[in-house]
């Protein structure tokens, strides 16, 4: 065990001043300020700020040539109002690490920690703290941004904390490991008429009522493999707050949902298909856009296999796990260097994004042992003489 009881000490400390303080996507200027000042004194080779937004990198340069292996966390809090007696709750009304990104942040300073005393022997290891992961707008940022080309890596790693799975144990399988989502916002405009003459107006409301369950019928759910398709409506806005209006504007807002990003183009057009006919038909006029995009992530056989070895070094059970249907921006990285998520158990909690979700912090160290065994395995360590 590479972390001192000392070392616990402060790691806890730390994730619960994360916690009472969270910022969400984009806003993550303190929370970066924190994870900075905590690394300073694990004296990395550089610390590079600012990147796609409030990001932060330490680089732990070896001093031989070898690969450089990137291990990401994510920075950003939910907007969301959290329930919780702890005495580590939110401060901020309204926002709340309800995810476990504070968790993932801390297991990276455990690693800091650990790079400090043991520094990798050859090639580069690098610590990403990553912004805005909850819209799906940070990875894409950080790549976008000219100092990346300083961090490029070889490897991604990463980690996601996962209820239902055993505290103490990992889940990771080769292939596809998120899916990918965006979603779709559909506006369409007709024209108001009094509520006693509807006729003389042009609504929206039928053309949605016909939306809601043809979209759905798009994507049903089902096994998750390479067809998996699933269409959730999320919000739905018609006309004003009044009874003497018939509506001539009305939103329909749905959260598209793939195995893969080849079945998401699909869906994309078989939805916008059925919203240019609703529109036609009612003679309405038409805007389709898409947000939070995300891209679907899929694990490198060869990290997989990198990851597994370490877990079994460090007696962490693991076991096979299916894609998950919730998405995540780290599969960008994918595209840029060889990459994979693993689950790490955090037992008997509540579900992500519930109001009352805190992250276990004896998952910290196991965490942060998976990762530090991979960083050994891939670029040795140079023990003090």
């Amino acid at each position: 065990m590479f972390l001192t009881n000392s070392d616990m000490v402060d790691l806890v400390d730390l994730r619960h001043r994360l916690h009472r303080r969270p910022e969400i996507s984009g806003e993550e200027r303190e929370t970066a300020a924190t994870i900075v000042d905590f690394l300073k004194p694990t004296q990395p080779s550089r610390i590079v700020t600012g990147l796609g937004g409030h990001g932060v990198a330490a680089i732990y340069e070896g001093a031989e040539p070898g690969p450089t292996v990137m291990v990401r966390a994510e920075l950003d809090a939910l907007p969301i109002e959290e329930i919780s007696n702890s005495d580590h709750r939110s401060e901020i009304s309204g926002k709340g690490h309800l995810c476990g990104h504070d968790g993932h942040m801390t297991i990276l300073a455990g690693l800091a920690r650990g790079l400090n005393r043991n520094p990798p022997q050859r090639g580069r290891a690098i610590l990403l703290f990553q912004p805005a992961e909850e819209t799906g707008a940070g990875a894409a940022a950080v790549i976008a941004d000219p100092k990346f080309a300083e961090i490029a890596p070889d490897y991604a790693i990463s980690l996601h904390n996962r209820p239902g799975v055993p505290l103490g144990q990992a889940r990771i399988s080769e292939g596809a490991a998120n899916c990918a989502s965006r979603g779709i916002k559909i506006v369409l405009t007709g024209e108001t008429s009094h509520a006693s003459t509807p006729e003389h107006g042009r609504s929206p409301a039928p053309a949605i009522a016909t939306l809601i369950p043809a979209l759905t019928a798009l994507g049903p759910g089902g096994p998750l493999d390479a067809q998996f398709r699933l269409v959730t409506v999320t919000h739905v806005l018609i006309g004003e707050e009044a009874f003497g209006i018939a509506p001539g504007h009305g939103e329909l807002w749905a959260t598209l949902r793939t195995v893969n990003d080849a079945q998401m183009g699909a869906l994309c057009e078989a939805a916008e298909m059925l919203a240019r006919e609703a529109a036609i038909a009612d003679q309405l006029s038409l805007e389709i856009s898409y947000h939070d995009i995300f891209h679907h992530c899929e694990n490198d056989a060869e990290v997989v296999a990198m990851l597994r070895r370490a877990m079994d070094e460090e007696n962490v059970p693991h076991g096979e796990t299916p894609p998950s249907r919730g998405s995540e921006d780290f599969g960008l990285f994918g595209r840029k260097a060889k990459s994979a998520m693993f689950l790490l158990g955090s037992g008997d909690t509540a579900h992500l994004h519930n109001p009352d979700y805190d992250f276990p912090d004896d998952a910290i160290a196991t965490g942060a042992r998976v990762f530090m065994r991979t960083l050994r395995n891939l670029l040795g360590e140079a023990r003090p003489a």
